[in-house]
């Protein structure tokens, strides 16, 4: 599916996908009923009835089985968001242990580092071009300053441990979203998904050639259900693309947190 169509607004984008289907299915109708005379009109009336549950059914499986990869990797993108925001806001609490100079600074890397995620990599992953050959810098300078604390006391030296391995599970959170924002419903399984939707168009206006208002019923019925079908997962196939999209809100929330340091150390 283009980059167009999943950008677009999901009203504007349920109109494209449901106008799309109906005048599919309109031609098949049309080009049905048109062909549907003499020898071919018997013809078309011994198709069995019998295979239109088989091509409903595997219609189903398919959908079922895009789906389930779609949310499943939806609901991943939103944990490494999630675990990467809950690690960084740690990270600046835990900061709060040290010197108010040394404090800032970690907190300033950390920002800087949510500041390009937000305006830099997120815009990357929606056009599925977030690769791993741009480091973090800020977050790796904040790893190497937090291995750089001298702590004087048990607190301190339990809040640099800790901090350390903040600062690992949010480098890790951001593999994974990284990951993530790659995944994407393959050409082969559109194909195979919209190849058995016009199977079963086919055979529903095949079965009902006798009868035009009968087919056209049953055509705008099945073609509804299959328009549903692709705007769902069109709309969640992209975990960081359009509209329906998990987004940076939560480690802009952490920004809160990088310009209030802590005045207790």
């Amino acid at each position: 599916m283009g980059d167009w169509l999943l950008n677009l607004p999901v009203v504007w984008m349920a109109f494209v996908v449901f106008a799309g289907t109906y005048f599919v299915a309109a031609v098949v109708h049309f080009a049905v009923t048109r062909l549907a005379v003499n020898d071919r009109a018997r013809a078309f009336k011994g198709l069995s009835p019998g295979m239109l549950p088989p091509l409903g059914i595997i219609f189903g499986l398919l959908v079922g089985f895009i789906a389930a990869q779609v949310w499943s990797d939806f609901e991943k993108a939103k944990v490494a968001v999630v675990t990467e925001a809950s690690a960084l806001r740690a990270f600046n609490l835990l900061a709060g242990k040290f010197p108010a100079e040394q404090e800032s600074q970690l907190r300033s890397l950390v920002g800087q580092h949510i500041d390009d995620a937000v305006n830099r990599e997120w815009p990357e992953m929606a056009r599925q071009r977030a690769s791993f050959a741009s480091l973090p810098v800020k977050l790796i300078e904040a790893l190497n300053s937090a291995l750089a604390l001298t702590p004087v006391d048990e607190g301190q030296k339990l809040a640099q441990r800790e901090m350390v391995d903040a600062l690992e599970r949010a480098l890790d959170a951001r593999r994974q979203r990284i990951i993530i924002s790659q995944s994407a419903v393959s050409p082969v399984k559109w194909a195979g998904l919209l190849l058995q939707a016009l199977c079963a168009f086919v055979a529903i206006a095949l079965v009902h050639s006798d009868n035009r208002a009968t087919s056209a019923i049953a055509l705008v019925l099945f073609a509804t259900g299959v328009a549903m079908s692709i705007l769902l997962i069109g709309c969640y196939s992209r975990p960081f693309t359009g509209e329906i999209s998990v987004g940076p809100e939560l480690l802009k929330e952490v920004m809160t947190t990088v310009a209030a340091p802590s005045s207790t150390h």
